[in-house]
């Protein structure tokens, strides 16, 4: 690994963190010795990184140091490839060409600003998602719409078909698109049911905005929604 990536992956880290990271711990996360994470934070502090500590009691970042957004390492700039030909993959796949539009431009901007060699890596990069195009009418359409409610907290009508065939009209606040290799869920709190409930959105049959917008509660509803989907094993 290069000297200039551990010392920006040393920063990550300490920035991630929630409180003091011992020299120990780092040493493990950066596969190096706690002696090179000694003489790698004194050099930090030698050029102003605000890092506060010392070896035997741990390491912090103070709040307010920022580092230019994108220097960025040979990993890094495969996550930011392999991410957004993902959704690109999902957007395109469910008709969604926002999505996949939006993909392309991060990858745009983020390859007119990197380096040379880093752009270049950009490029060349083989973690690759295989094309599954569909058409503009495909089950998938709605993807768009409904990403756009979940952003606006608005309330949608569906026309719900279940797995047995049995069609309902449900008033739903949408809080979440959940995205699974060969399935698309609707995460939303259902006014019918009173309770969470997931719907894949290939068995919506039609969407109709109500009007009326949702409390979101902070993101309370979101995180009580997942609670109990993780704790019925996803």
């Amino acid at each position: 690994m290069r000297r200039a990536d551990r010392l920006l992956l040393l920063v990550q880290a300490l920035r991630r963190a929630r409180g003091p990271v011992t020299a120990q711990a780092l040493a493990e996360e950066l596969e190096v010795s706690r002696r090179t994470v000694y003489r790698d934070v004194l050099d930090l502090q030698g050029a102003r990184v605000p890092i506060e500590g010392a070896a035997g009691l741990g390491y912090v970042l103070r709040p307010g140091h920022d580092m230019p957004p994108l220097m960025l390492t040979s990993e890094e700039v495969e996550a930011v490839a392999l991410g957004a030909r993902l959704v690109r993959d999902r957007g395109l796949a469910g008709g969604d060409a926002g999505l996949a539009r939006a993909a392309e431009d991060v990858l745009a901007k983020v390859r007119a600003v990197l380096p040379g060699p880093l752009a270049e890596g950009l490029d060349r990069s083989a973690l690759l998602v295989p094309s599954r195009r569909a058409g503009p009418g495909g089950p998938g359409s709605r993807i768009g719409q409904l990403r756009r409610a979940v952003r606006e907290r608005a309330c949608l009508r569906l026309a719900y078909v279940d797995g047995a065939g049995a069609a309902t009209n449900r008033v739903v606040w949408p809080l979440a698109l959940l995205f699974y290799a060969e399935v698309t869920l609707l995460g939303a709190w259902c006014e019918m049911r009173a309770a969470f409930r997931f719907f894949r959105t290939d068995r919506i049959a039609d969407i109709e905005p109500t009007g009326d917008g949702f409390d979101a509660r902070g993101g309370a509803l979101l995180r009580r929604m997942m609670a109990e989907h993780d704790a019925a094993g996803g």
